[in-house]
């Protein structure tokens, strides 16, 4: 009898333990599904604190927070590493905010961060550079992937006649909006014959640092004398290697282009030795901090199709993949500089 007994205790145990679990289970689960009535804190987290980029973005978001309510942090490392992120993520999740935005360094290592924060009520949207999809509800991207790369090698193009040798200059190896222009750009190269006469050298890596990017920049012109130009698709990157290329007296020779704040490379656009592809990166910061609280309240759930309003940018649409496209770049030139107040 005593066994038996004793058999039924340890099966109650064995169920109440197992219900228990259950029990935790589901609100964790529930949290992540939890629909805010009002306006949320939502968490910026840029790939790195310095990039002056990501600090104007900032007032965009800031701004529309002062519209609609709630309130922007920015929060970010001095180190662009996923590793860092993971340890801001955490940071975020325990100071409760609503939502994080977030602008990966590697869009694969952040993600179980990302869904584990997920699981404890916090929602994610990407924006500028974009998290695994399974990690995050919308992605908000400055302009299409795809023109991106496609306006920087026409712009490469153009500055060297479509012909001669030229490098890419690179954030980090694992920056996952770099990597796909540059994948985009080899295959366009590929496929047309406009640049056959066209060849990429190397693709090399500043690390988000200006003085790497300065590094970088000069180490390309010692190992390929007859470089003509370099396509550089970060906002550090390309301020850095002109100002290099300048001191070296290469600017001109080696001709520059690719993703930077007009305003820091204004001198160099105006004499024809630098181009440059950019787009209003206020309105960036803007637009995410609308998305974040449209997904916070669950009026946005990255179905593609769905439409919501963003303020004094008027109405956008989800694309395939949960993408939402800020609009169209534009190349930067003597004629348009003025235009452009960052």
């Amino acid at each position: 009898m005593s066994s038996h007994l004793a058999k039924s205790s340890r099966l109650v145990r064995s169920l109440l333990l197992a219900s228990s679990l259950l029990a935790i289970a589901i609100p964790a689960a529930s949290a992540a599904e939890e629909c805010a009535t009002g306006p949320v804190t939502v968490g910026f987290l840029p790939k790195l604190d310095t990039d002056p980029y990501f600090q104007v973005a900032q007032t965009g978001a800031e701004e529309a927070a002062a519209e609609i309510g709630g309130s922007a942090i920015k929060q970010a490392p001095s180190q662009a590493t996923a590793e860092a992120q993971i340890e801001f993520i955490n940071n975020l999740v325990s100071q409760k905010v609503g939502v994080i935005a977030i602008s990966a360094n590697d869009a694969n290592a952040v993600a179980p961060a990302l869904k584990r924060a997920i699981q404890q009520g916090v929602k994610i949207v990407s924006y500028d550079s974009d998290v695994a999809p399974a990690a995050r509800t919308v992605f908000l991207n400055q302009a299409a992937g795809d023109s991106l790369a496609e306006m920087m090698l026409e712009s490469m193009g153009k500055l060297i006649n479509y012909e001669g040798e030229f490098a890419i200059l690179s954030s980090t190896p694992t920056a996952a909006n770099q990597n796909a222009w540059i994948d985009f750009m080899k295959a366009k190269m590929a496929d047309e014959p406009k640049f056959a006469k066209m060849k990429l050298v190397q693709v090399a890596y500043g690390q988000e640092s200006e003085q790497v990017n300065q590094q970088q920049a000069l180490g390309l012109a010692q190992a390929f004398p007859d470089l003509k130009g370099i396509i550089i698709p970060a906002g550090i990157g390309l301020p850095a290697a002109a100002r290099a290329m300048e001191q070296a007296g290469l600017l001109g020779k080696i001709k520059l282009t690719g993703l930077a704040p007009a305003t820091l490379i204004k001198k160099y656009i105006q004499d024809g030795s630098v181009q440059d592809i950019w787009w209003n990166v206020k309105d960036l910061g803007y637009l995410t901090y609308y998305a974040a609280q449209a997904v916070a309240q669950c009026k946005l759930t990255g179905k593609e199709g769905e439409t919501f309003k963003a303020g004094r940018l008027g109405d956008y649409k989800v694309g395939k993949g949960g993408e939402v496209l800020l609009g169209p770049a534009d190349i930067v030139t003597p004629a348009n500089v003025e235009e452009f107040k960052f």
